[in-house]
Order: structure tokens, then sequence, then C-alpha cells
């Protein structure tokens, strides 16, 4: 996958520009530079939220490089832990939940910090079968199922890109009522 996949991935997800919105389990940042673009820079704050510094570092320099106008605040933390976060208008959680075993309660948190109306924007594998990589899948069927226990509706398909590793990586939205 490459920047336009990812941007294409989140695209239909991210209904107005600016905003504060997280990008929980950021890792490099693929996805938070996805966020950027979509998002624009007037208005805008991003908290990319990893606990590894050197992914965080990385993901730094190509912000810099290629949004410099965009306002990302660099938070060095476990995301299954409470954080100290302002209310966010959406959240993006990229091929990070299926490393969580406890995966409602990984949801349930993270929807904490969505404001009534936010958008929660979901990256996975599209896939039943674990393994070392994907260790506990959340297919676009589980989705369907932990989005609604972990208090957020409206949930929708917003569309795939193949894979190597698992046959396809899907997004998908869902909100928080009110």
């Amino acid at each position: 996958m490459n920047h336009d996949d990812h941007v294409r991935l989140l695209r239909p997800g991210v209904r107005q520009q600016g905003g504060t919105w997280a990008d929980f389990g950021s890792g490099g940042g693929a996805f938070t530079l996805a966020l950027a673009e979509l998002l624009g820079p007037n208005g805008t704050t991003i908290y990319s939220v990893d606990r590894d510094p050197h992914a965080l570092r990385r993901q730094e320099e190509a912000m810099r490089s290629r949004f410099p106008a965009t306002r990302v605040h660099y938070v060095l933390a476990d995301f299954t832990q409470p954080l100290d976060l302002p209310l966010l208008d959406g959240a993006v959680m990229a091929n990070a939940l299926h490393f969580q075993r406890d995966q409602l309660a990984v949801l349930r948190v993270i929807a904490g910090y969505l404001r009534p109306g936010g958008t929660f924007l979901l990256v996975e594998y599209n896939t039943e079968r674990g393994n070392h990589w994907i260790p506990y899948p959340v297919s676009y069927a589980r989705w369907r199922e932990l989005a609604p226990a972990a208090g957020l509706a409206d949930v929708a398909w917003l569309g795939s890109v193949p894979s190597r590793f698992a046959g396809e990586i899907y997004a998908a939205v869902a909100t928080v009522p009110g």
C-alpha cells in the first residue's frame, strides 16, 4: 500500500476538513499523513498516539516534510490506557486493534474520547484467521458486532485494497450517537 491507498481508504469517512482527531497506534504515521492530507491544515489538530518513540520520530520528520502546516501532537503512550486528550471529532485506528485480545475494552476507551457525532475510522485485515502478524483478527463481520457493543452506531464499509498478507485491508466507519 502507498499514500494514495491510505488516503483513498479514509476519504469517505472524513466528512469535513479541520477538527481535532487522533490516530491510535499510529506507528510510522502512514494513516496520520493520510489524515493530514484529508483534514487540511486550517483548524486541524491531530494527536498521534504510539508507544514506539522511534516510530513517532520518523513520523514527525515525514509530517514536517509533507504537511508542515498541520498541527500534530506526538503522544508516546499505550492507547489501551487512559490518556489526557481533548474531546475528539474523529479517531483513526489502522492495523492496531488486531493486536488487542480484549478489543471491546479498547474500543470503549477510544469511543470515550469522541464527542457526540464523532467519527471512528477503522482499518483492518478482513480475515477471520489469525497468525503471528494478525493475532486477533477484526474482520468486517467482527467489526459489525464490536462497534455497537462499544457504543458506536451507523457502522458502514468504506472500501478495501488487496493485501498480500491476508486477502484485503478494509476501512469502515462508525459514529458516536448524538
